[in-house]
């Protein structure tokens, strides 16, 4: 998804180039750095927890957080909230955003200096120097830690000391300069493998459930039981989960893409380049009016015309959120067509249900006509049977004395009731109350 023949890198390496002039003339002017530094370890201090050597009593609230920074380096700790809330700058009800009672919401939170994720079984804070995911055993979250060490390969301080320096001293050529611009944040390609790993489950869960539902439909078609009503109604309950959980993904995204200044937000190593440059430019400003007191009024003139041109460029890039609103397009894009998916296979089930009400119904129809039909005829012979039973009585009657009368009597009687039994239900037929 990330590799493929719509990745989002090339997508946002042509927009790159087509900026490539802009971004020489202020590389040319300006000597910040492009990136953070590495950050130190967590247990640097000393092992808080899953280090060497004897471990520590487990402190109440602490959770097992795996650290990953962009050079590679990874390490397993268990930290409590104040570790993570300092290491983070992030507030405490953000850690509470990523607990158990929030397990089931989606959130894309930008902060100062934080991005807190929180979707499906995901749960990271994200800054411009690392990534720090909550329980990375988890069977869920493996895929997404397998993904972090394929895009960030482990180097050791030796090589990124070596090639820092040897940037410094030779100039890029252009297609490698335009290459390292073309490049998205650490805390972009943290989101977009994220996002990617998240689509890629819920892909398989929306697969999986396809791939159950069309055999239990066509035999509930075929076969109305008790079985296969149940079949159904488990499938619908876990469609219906489903479609939840890629809903509120979606949402996320979706909120996200309508709101610019949070998509800016989001630009954490901006920031940190902003930041650098204001510090540089105070620094500057100091320094000169120090050292050459005499020039103050054309210093002071040339670093507020470069302090203005320099606000100005961070004004347009803060405004500039077409790389994160590219990747967020892509995979909001994804989430869609699996909303479109589990929303056919929803749609397929109610016209099952349809279906299968209508064949109860014909049924039902069916054995209310038999009743009818049999309330017909018991009425025909409840009318012979009052006809005996009056002649059943101890009344004088001059047809006891004739000879042979009674079976005429009988098949008479007989024939009145058949008579009636089919003008009755000729009577019902004219009605329209049986059918044909």
């Amino acid at each position: 998804m990330g590799k493929g023949p719509l990745s989002f890198r090339r997508l946002s390496s042509i927009r790159h180039r087509k900026k490539g002039s802009a971004v020489k003339d202020d590389s040319a002017q300006t000597s910040t750095p492009s990136s953070p530094p590495s950050p130190l370890p967590i247990n640097a201090g000393g092992p808080i927890g899953g280090g060497t050597g004897k471990a520590k009593k487990k402190t109440g609230g602490a959770r097992l957080w795996m650290r990953f920074d962009r050079t590679g380096a990874m390490e397993v700790v268990e930290c409590d909230k104040s570790t993570i809330i300092k290491r983070a700058s992030v507030p405490a009800r953000d850690l509470r955003i990523l607990g158990p009672v929030f397990s089931h919401s989606s959130n894309i939170l930008a902060r100062e200096k934080a991005i807190v994720v929180n979707l499906e079984v995901i749960k990271a804070i994200v800054t411009a120097e690392e990534v720090l995911l909550l329980d990375p055993l988890r069977p869920d979250v493996l895929p997404f830690v397998e993904r972090l060490k394929q895009q960030f390969p482990q180097r050791n301080g030796t090589e990124t000391a070596l090639q820092a320096s040897a940037n410094v001293q030779s100039p890029l050529d252009p297609e490698a300069a335009e290459g390292l611009q073309s490049e998205l944040p650490f805390e972009f390609q943290v989101l977009e493998i994220a996002l990617e790993v998240v689509c890629s489950f819920v892909d398989k869960s929306v697969a999986a459930l396809e791939t159950e539902s069309w055999p239990v439909l066509d035999e509930l078609t075929k076969n109305v039981s008790t079985e296969n009503l149940e079949y159904v109604r488990s499938l619908k309950s876990n469609l219906t989960r489903l479609l939840a959980r890629v809903q509120k993904v979606r949402d996320e995204l979706e909120h996200l893409l309508d709101d610019n200044e949070d998509m800016a937000d989001l630009y954490l190593t901006r920031k940190w380049i902003q930041n650098q440059q204001t510090e540089a430019i105070l620094a500057g400003t100091a320094s000169n009016s120090i050292v050459a007191p005499a020039h103050n009024t054309s210093n002071l003139h040339r670093l507020t015309s470069n302090r203005s041109a320099s606000m100005v460029t961070s004004n347009t890039e803060e405004d500039d959120v077409e790389d994160l609103e590219m990747l967020l397009e892509a995979y909001f894009m994804q989430l869609e067509g699996m909303r479109n998916k589990i929303l056919t296979v929803r749609e397929y089930i109610d016209d099952t249900e349809d279906y299968v009400n209508i064949l109860l119904d014909n049924q039902r129809n069916e054995l209310i006509q038999l009743q009818l039909t049999l309330t017909i005829a018991s009425f025909a012979i409840a009318a012979e049977t009052l006809l005996a039973s009056l002649f059943g009585m101890n009344i004088p009657c001059p047809l006891y004395n004739t000879h042979g009368i009674f079976g005429y009597f009988v098949w008479s009687v007989t024939a009145l009731c058949i008579v009636l039994f089919m003008v009755t239900l000729g009577y019902a037929r004219w009605k329209k109350l049986l059918g044909s």
